[in-house]
């Protein structure tokens, strides 16, 4: 996947932002140390491991000496790391820097790599769950309600059920995604059209982000809200866990996760569980190590005929941003790239490069194998019609002639170039043309030179 702008911050930054007392608090749970641990740099994890059952600082010429020659940069990208995580804590002498393990995360680290560490919840009974999902349906279901949820957010319209998300809190998640002017309704900016060409897990990252960043203000303490959301990582997907083992707070959470996808929620004749779906697992792994290449199901041809096979609105929406939908069939759209269509994308903040970025990772597998995946024809001709729009660019000016001296003309070209605003003159013929915004004060100055 190409970087994406607005992703900004994964979990272990916004573990990293929190102060230094809740991260303390944090380290008491020995699954979010081991979390900590999994996210670090290789090195990083190298000097967390060897210094776990050291209790006294090590200098940093000592760290240094585990390094091999030209493992430089890498120690200090592992160092400041450590030190953002207050993994390490640094303890400044005289001579020289020393770093020490924070002690409680390096008490709860040793007694998880000792004992393996215990969930606060253990999987309810087969007798009292009774059929529980297979792999293969909880996927479909993290996937569905994955999809509905961004239906909701770009296109409340489309969305086959609403989410119990607050009004408020959706907002929240369209933020920086959507614009809306006076009585329009709200359109796709460029990073909410960069947000729908992320990968699931990319998505994931953004919203949970952004439901974190808003925590405070539901009445819930962000380092609770990461805590829980990194224990849930160790659940077992596919495996029931009784809600009764929730707090209030947390019995709230895991009601908005079930709309993202992340757990379903299931009720039984006594009890009512929730089962963690592979999103949820995925959350303390790294965005580049949980990323992984989505099924294509678009075909372009040379005719710039387009045909998508899924039956997904949220596809359809997708391609109507830059492309003419003609008709949708039970398993396929059929459309067409127009210089029209495309126009409209452009004006809407889309680019060219977006789009065939776009056509090509989400190529259907008989036409990913060939180079190009899409025909060069079309992928010319989408940039091509983007050039034809920045060609000419509009800037409001005023034109300036029948100057009574060529004294009083280079005088007015001095002014307006000094100001920025001269943008053509031509000094045979004493004619210049320059910017709107500095016609009042050329016109004093004018005015002061007739005097």
């Amino acid at each position: 996947m190409p970087q994406v702008k607005i992703i900004a911050k994964n979990f272990m930054d916004m573990v990293a932002s929190l102060p230094a007392i809740k991260l303390d608090l944090l380290y008491r749970n020995q699954f979010i140390c081991e979390a900590i641990l999994r996210s670090l740099p290789p090195l990083a994890k190298k000097y967390v491991l060897q210094m776990l059952y050291i209790d006294i600082p090590i200098t940093s010429k000592s760290l240094q000496e585990w390094l091999l020659a030209d493992g430089s940069s890498k120690h200090k990208v592992a160092i400041d790391r450590l030190i953002q995580l207050r993994v390490f804590e640094v303890i400044d002498r005289k001579k020289e820097t020393t770093y020490k393990l924070n002690s409680t995360f390096q008490t709860n680290l040793r007694k998880h790599m000792i004992s393996g560490g215990i969930l606060p919840r253990e999987p309810m009974p087969q007798s009292v769950t009774a059929r529980l999902p297979t792999s293969e349906e909880l996927d479909s279901y993290a996937h569905g309600q994955w999809e509905c949820f961004l239906l909701q957010l770009i296109s409340s319209g489309q969305a086959e059920k609403s989410t119990s998300f607050s009004s408020s809190m959706m907002r929240i998640f369209q933020r920086g995604l959507l614009r809306q002017r006076d009585k329009e309704a709200p359109r796709l900016t460029e990073s909410g059209f960069q947000f729908l060409l992320m990968d699931t897990n990319a998505q994931l990252w953004y919203i949970i982000r952004e439901y974190i960043s808003n925590s405070e203000e539901q009445g819930v303490d962000q380092a609770d809200l990461i805590a829980f959301l990194l224990e849930l990582s160790f659940h077992t997907p596919g495996e029931a866990y009784s809600l009764d083992t929730l707090t209030d707070d947390q019995t709230t959470m895991i009601k908005d996760l079930a709309d993202l996808g992340l757990v379903k929620l299931q009720k039984g004749r006594k009890e009512s569980w929730f089962i963690p779906t592979k999103l949820a697992t995925n959350l303390s792994v790294s965005l580049t190590d949980s990323s992984s290449r989505k099924q294509g199901f678009v075909v372009v041809e040379t005719n710039f005929r387009m045909y998508a096979y899924s039956s997904s609105k949220l596809h359809c929406e997708i391609l109507r941003l830059f492309a003419r939908v003609e008709y949708q069939l039970p398993n396929l759209i059929v459309g067409a790239i127009t210089k029209e269509s495309l126009y409209n994308a452009f004006e809407n903040g889309i680019t060219a490069e977006q789009i065939v970025t776009f056509l090509q990772q989400n190529a259907h597998p008989r036409v990913a194998e060939k180079i190009p995946s899409v025909p060069e024809n079309v992928t010319d001709q989408i940039r091509l019609w983007e050039t034809d729009l920045n060609r000419v660019e509009m800037t409001p000016a005023h034109f300036y002639d029948e100057f009574p001296s060529r004294d009083v003309f280079e005088a007015a070209s001095d002014f307006a170039r000094m100001h920025n605003g001269l943008l053509w003159e031509d000094a045979k013929k004493m004619r210049m043309v320059v910017k709107a915004e500095i016609h009042m004060l050329m016109r004093e100055h004018l005015r002061g030179q007739n005097k």
